[in-house]
């Protein structure tokens, strides 16, 4: 029998202080976020009055208000689905059907992924759907069929299926080959395979999902290629993504790394903008590559996974990391004394996986303000570098283009924007260009 105070009780309570704490705060973020919305409707910004409607303005409103009621029913499922998983026994009942079924080893360790994944959709696939056909479709962004949907659905599977079951498979083969630094390695081959993520994924993975055309219009060709030459960027190709057959939403951003980088605009961005104004919105994002934030972020992901495998490393010999989130691990392979032999147990591996992407999520929650933080800075430094090589004033007009048309509130709450926003709001970014 445990005692009072042993490690795995210490675990569970603190996982269960910290997803309670975790959904008081959002919840009382949410609330706030919809209070302050819903008392600014009446009324367009007196910085606004000029440029956005008060029809735009309601509809931004509405539509920031549908999605962050949503977003609390998402959280609603999300916790239950966590808890589920970890103190009521999901993830314990579905591994030990698995060894039943198969027994130990690598085939019943990625079934059990491969199980945990796709149950874990399956349950999030009304949500999904709710959200493309009913949300989206009520405020007019949404341009797919059904048809389109699934298609999208069965390539994502797919794909998820051929990329993600060998990268699993030979992190779990590292996790029992390499001893107790197995951590490191893992940590290697987990970056080495972000890395040749980006650099495949802008020519063999995106054009899976949207077509990308070459960009026609020599004139607006001329005044990017100008920009990018002005600014000391090398791109492999300037390139229209058919965003508008998904969404009515506009972008533009950078993809690949090295050698592999690509300028992508949505062709729903050139629709809408003109071309000082697109120019304007390219070179907030060269501002991006110019005060290193990409490369700042990949050292960054680089630094918080290598602490994170460490951690796991950690805590997958620990029995109480199993115990203490409902979990019965194969205690032979924790302590060998106690008198099983090792190599007739399954693995823990994979549970250890599982478990620390399902719980490491709750504690990092809190420390969502300070990198949010961080990006709204970045942000701001890539619009003054965007005002310092285009007229500030077309970046104020594009920036004023896409808020409208991506719907977003000019009246968020400040506290809500503290907590969840990477980007500054619409007031702060044109406060500070016009200063």
């Amino acid at each position: 029998m445990s005692s009072p105070f042993s490690p795995s009780l210490a675990l569970t309570l603190a996982f269960a202080v910290a997803l309670m704490l975790g959904l008081v705060l959002k919840y009382w973020l949410a609330t706030r976020q919809i209070r302050h919305v819903a008392r600014h409707r009446a009324a367009v910004p007196a910085a606004f009055a000029g440029t956005i409607t008060l029809a735009a303005h309601q509809k931004a409103a509405d539509y920031t208000l549908a999605k962050t009621r949503f977003g609390l029913l998402e959280t609603a499922v999300g916790a239950a689905l966590l808890l589920g998983w970890t103190l009521f026994g999901g993830l314990h009942v579905l591994n030990q059907a698995l060894l039943q079924w198969l027994g130990g080893g690598m085939l019943q360790q990625l079934a059990l992924i491969a199980a945990f994944v796709l149950i874990g959709g399956l349950i999030e696939l009304p949500l999904s759907l709710y959200q493309t056909f009913v949300i989206e479709q009520r405020f007019g962004f949404n341009k797919m069929s059904f048809k389109l949907w699934l298609a999208d659905l069965a390539k994502s599977t797919v794909l998820g299926a051929l990329i993600g079951l060998p990268i699993a498979a030979l992190i779990l083969w590292v996790m029992g080959a390499t001893g107790s630094v197995w951590w490191l390695w893992a940590w290697g081959v987990w970056m080495g395979f972000n890395l040749l993520l980006l650099l495949i994924y802008p020519t063999f993975i995106a054009p899976l999902f949207n077509k990308f055309q070459p960009l026609e219009d020599e004139g607006l060709k001329a005044r990017v290629t100008a920009l990018m030459q002005r600014c000391g960027f090398a791109a492999k190709g300037l390139f229209v993504m058919d965003g508008s057959r998904r969404s009515a939403h506009a972008n533009a951003y950078f993809t690949g790394f090295g050698a592999a980088k690509r300028v992508v605009f949505f062709d729903t961005l050139l629709a809408k903008l003109s071309p000082g104004e697109v120019d304007a919105v390219l070179a907030h994002e060269l501002g991006h590559f110019k005060h290193k934030h990409i490369l700042k972020r990949i050292v960054s992901l680089f630094a918080l996974s290598l602490a994170g495998f460490a951690l796991l490393g950690w805590l997958a010999t620990q029995a109480w990391f199993y115990t203490g989130l409902g979990v019965s691990p194969s205690l032979s392979l924790l302590a060998p004394t106690l008198g099983a032999i090792a190599g007739q147990a399954s693995p823990n591996d994979a549970l250890a996986l599982l478990l620390f992407v399902l719980v490491s999520p709750v504690f990092s929650f809190f420390i969502a303000p300070l990198l949010a933080r961080f990006s709204r800075k970045h942000e701001f430094e890539a619009d003054a570098y965007a005002a310092q090589q285009t007229n500030g004033a077309d970046l104020g007009h594009a920036l004023l283009k896409l808020y409208e048309d991506n719907a977003s509130t000019l009246t968020p709450d400040p506290l809500y924007v503290a907590f969840y926003y990477s980007h500054p709001p619409a007031s702060e970014r044109l406060a500070r260009l016009t200063a």
